[in-house]
């Protein structure tokens, strides 16, 4: 997913050296305490997709995202405050002497603006190298230098060009600092966006007067920005929802929980073990020291490396019912499954489908088949811990089925009822999801004894009592 890995979508070239002092210049005009209020304006508008997550955009935007939105500051826009533009204060200043080949790049530099340009055959990477715009057909004939050495006939860059100083006619042209490139089908995926644009504006304008691609390049360059911002996002998303989170052993890691309460266990248990695609693991509870009242049923997905991938995996207890599956949408299906056959049986408590955080790094922005990202046994108990402490936030002020529908506190409130609370917690913790895969209780359900005044229970004992 190139679109997210700046070393391979980004590409500078250096400036001549009359542009670069021009550009200098510019830079400089702008950050001045006159102009500051509009640089910003201006580069809000050009970097608008980024500035609307409020700061928390998923990705920043690319270096040369950056440097082509300043150079819509210098070239293209029109301050909203009445101010003469950039080129054209710098043009009337009189207190400084400007170098004639500084004030040579003026006009080629006004008059450039944002492209899409194809890279064709025969291009010299070291020399000069020809490119045809996708938006009017005007073909260039822009000057090398390492930065061109990789380029491939029919990559896309979405640029800026410059006229060399002399004949407006002219199509030698220099790359104006940055490029970003794509391949061609993304290049094509942008322009067609973008001409879905350019259509709706002039729809909304009424008139055809950005029917001319200079004219609308010049005009609304940035908007080509927008496009590549969106594509870049919408690609980050697809690798991020591709990812393939697993076990250390490579079995599928069960992220998405779902946690029910309930008073019967025989009709659950039934049902449970009728329902189409679910197989019997009670053996797997018993080997890991579940109780003989626990049950566990799984559903087997695809075969991955010879061996059967575990993608869902049902428990039940005496009083709760855990489920846990590998993705959101299967979550949901089950769910609708269960609230089918169970009806009003089962009592929702909470759920958590936020897989465990995984920074993507280059080669796997860059790799063709899906993340595999591996969770450790830290991620596993934090995320585990997390979802039993919001499941359990107001548990003792809550109707628990399993009491009568009394809440914990209340029926903690007589000596009987102390007694009833004190197996249930003991009952929770023995069978809590932790213990098989972590080893231990992934709650302190002694945060929960105390709200009911009950007397704690050392780990130790919780662990001696779970093994008997």
């Amino acid at each position: 997913m190139k679109l997210a890995n700046e070393t391979t979508a980004g590409v500078w070239a250096p400036l001549p050296p009359g542009l670069d002092g021009l550009v200098a210049r510019l830079e400089a005009l702008s950050i001045g305490p006159m102009f500051a209020a509009e640089r910003d304006r201006a580069l809000r508008q050009a970097l608008r997709p980024y500035f609307e997550f409020a700061g928390n955009a998923p990705l920043p935007p690319f270096a040369q995202e950056v440097d082509l939105a300043t150079l819509t500051i210098y070239a293209d826009y029109y301050p909203q405050d009445g101010q003469l533009t950039l080129i054209e204060q710098l043009r009337d200043v009189v207190t400084e002497h400007i170098p004639e080949e500084e004030r040579a790049w003026m006009d080629p530099l006004k008059h450039s603006y944002m492209d899409l340009v194809e890279i064709m055959p025969g291009s010299e990477a070291r020399g000069k190298w020809a490119c045809r715009s996708l938006g009017n057909g005007r073909l260039y004939q822009a000057q090398g230098g390492d930065f061109s050495r990789e380029f491939q006939t029919g990559q896309v860059l979405l640029t800026r060009f410059v006229q060399q100083p002399g004949d407006p006619e002219t199509n030698d042209v220099v790359l104006a600092g940055s490029a970003l490139l794509l391949s061609p089908q993304e290049g094509r995926t942008l322009y067609d966006a973008v001409c879905a644009l350019r259509r709706q504006r002039e729809i909304n304008a009424g008139s055809f007067e950005l029917g001319d691609w200079h004219e609308f390049a010049k005009r609304f360059g940035y908007e080509l920005l927008w496009v590549y911002s969106q594509m870049r996002l919408r690609a980050l998303y697809k690798v991020v929802s591709g990812i393939r989170y697993c076990n250390p052993d490579g079995q599928p890691y069960l992220y998405s929980f779902a946690l029910y309460e309930h008073r019967e266990f025989k009709f659950l248990r039934e049902t449970l073990s009728g329902m189409s695609g679910l197989e019997s693991d009670s053996a797997t509870v018993h080997a890991s020291g579940g109780s003989d009242t626990c049950m566990r049923w799984v559903q087997v997905g695809p075969i991955a490396a010879g061996e059967p991938a575990v993608v869902t995996r049902l428990t039940l207890t005496p009083t709760q019912l855990w489920v846990e599956t590998d993705s959101h949408e299967r979550l949901d299906t089950l769910k609708h499954q269960l609230a089918s056959a169970l009806g009003f049986s089962l009592h929702f408590r909470g759920e958590a489908t936020a897989p465990p955080p995984h920074i993507l790094s280059a080669e796997e922005l860059d790799a063709e088949q899906p993340v595999r990202a591996v969770v450790t046994p830290e991620q596993d108990a934090a995320l585990l811990q997390a979802f039993l402490e919001a499941a359990y936030l107001d548990w003792t002020d809550r109707d628990a089925p399993v009491l009568g529908g009394k809440t914990p506190r209340h029926a903690a409130t007589t000596q009987a009822g102390r007694e009833q609370v004190a197996r249930l917690l003991d009952e929770m913790e023995r069978n809590d999801p932790g213990w098989s895969h972590i080893g231990r209780p992934a709650f302190d359900y002694n945060v929960l004894r105390g709200h009911v005044g009950i007397e704690e229970v050392r780990r130790e004992d919780a662990s001696a009592e779970r093994a008997q």
